[in-house]
């Protein structure tokens, strides 16, 4: 009797090929989910009220940040219509003919009738009668967010301010994370006396007020941008130097490091190749963080006086502008769009840095 095996060719059959196809995440659900593992809101902020503007400032810009026009001076924004009040109302009649007083009734009637004041018991208009009425101008799309004080855009200093903060964010950012980095990873590498002498300048750098430091420095050399570099500096590279000494400390006494002094590699060599290397991504997440800090505070050293000199358009500078119209109907746009993008961007940056913090540190990576 002759019996028949079935072969088995490999492939499923059609049903099963149906759930292994079912089974599988699609295109749009595989992206969404790599795509939650990255800040994309914070991204997105950043790139739309920092780097952009700042790149593309002249393209994106309607007007000159620096140009001003009295006639259009604390232009409210764009969706705030304009509005007519009644104040006062002026006669000028002969008494004997009307002894009817004007009063704010007949002009509101006036306001009504199209310019022709109706008093009560009187057939026709009084010829000669004026009212006085304040007029509101509304806001229109040529400045979506208002002028301020003196007719400049407040869209377009806006623009403009975000190229200062990156500059001076770069430039601080930079020169302190250098130098306190240099000095930090030669201090916890080296110690002795200069991990004393590296520590206490630290320790002073760190224990001055800054904002002390910088009405001093403006008095001395003068507000300008070049200023308020070097009193970010001065305030920095303390905290690039303290980290990279603690990092550099617990990195010089593993086994590689020992292997290359062995294998005579110099000092210069062994910090550049071997520890700057390890020290790097924490630095790099403070940088991120500092960020933030560098705009806040460029912002309040300007709004104090002792940043950006005017009429630069730095934000600091606007909100200090429009402090004084905050309380008012007249002109709260001026201090409210700068301090909005201050705040947009800072809470952006201390996200993106977090999130940085997560991803560059081995201790919170997750196997």
């Amino acid at each position: 009797m002759a019996t028949t095996n079935s072969v088995s060719t490999g492939s499923p059959a059609p049903g099963e090929l149906a759930n292994q196809v079912a089974s599988r995440p699609s295109m749009a659900r595989r992206f969404v989910g790599e795509a939650r593992r990255y800040p994309l809101i914070p991204i997105a902020v950043v790139m739309i009220m920092l780097v952009i503007p700042a790149i593309f400032a002249e393209v994106i810009a309607p007007y000159d940040p620096l140009d001003g026009d009295l006639r259009v001076r604390l232009l409210p924004p764009a969706w705030i219509e304009g509005e007519s009040e009644v104040k006062d109302v002026v006669a000028q009649m002969d008494p004997s003919k009307i002894g009817t007083e004007v009063m704010a009734s007949n002009a509101a009637r006036m306001v009504r009738n199209g310019g022709a004041m109706l008093l009560d018991g009187a057939p026709e208009a009084v010829p000669g009668a004026r009212i006085a009425v304040i007029s509101k101008p509304g806001g229109t799309w040529e400045h979506p967010l208002g002028t301020d004080k003196v007719g400049r855009d407040i869209l377009s200093r806006i623009i403009y301010g975000s190229r200062i903060s990156v500059v001076v964010a770069a430039l601080s950012i930079l020169c302190g994370g250098v130098i306190g980095t240099a000095l930090g990873v030669g201090a916890g590498y080296f110690g002795r006396w200069l991990d004393i002498i590296v520590m206490r300048a630290v320790d002073i750098s760190l224990s001055i007020p800054i904002i002390l430091l910088a009405l001093v420095l403006v008095t001395a050399l003068g507000a300008s941008f070049a200023t308020i570099v070097v009193v970010l500096v001065l305030l920095l590279w303390a905290h690039y130097a303290r980290m990279a000494r603690g990092e550099t400390l617990s990195v010089r006494v593993q086994d590689f490091v020992a292997r290359s002094r062995v294998a005579g590699s110099s000092h210069p060599r062994i910090m550049l190749r071997h520890i700057f290397p390890n020290v790097f991504n924490s630095l790099v997440v403070l940088a991120t963080l500092q960020v933030g800090f560098v705009i806040i505070l460029e912002s309040t050293l300007s709004f104090l006086g002792a940043g950006i000199p005017r009429p630069t358009p730095a934000w600091g500078l606007m909100v200090a502008d429009g402090r004084e119209l905050v309380t008012s109907e007249s002109g709260w746009w001026v201090s409210l769009f700068p301090g909005l993008a201050i705040m947009l961007t800072v809470l952006s940056m201390n996200l993106l840095g977090d999130w940085l913090r997560d991803r560059l540190d081995p201790k919170q990576r997750q196997v």
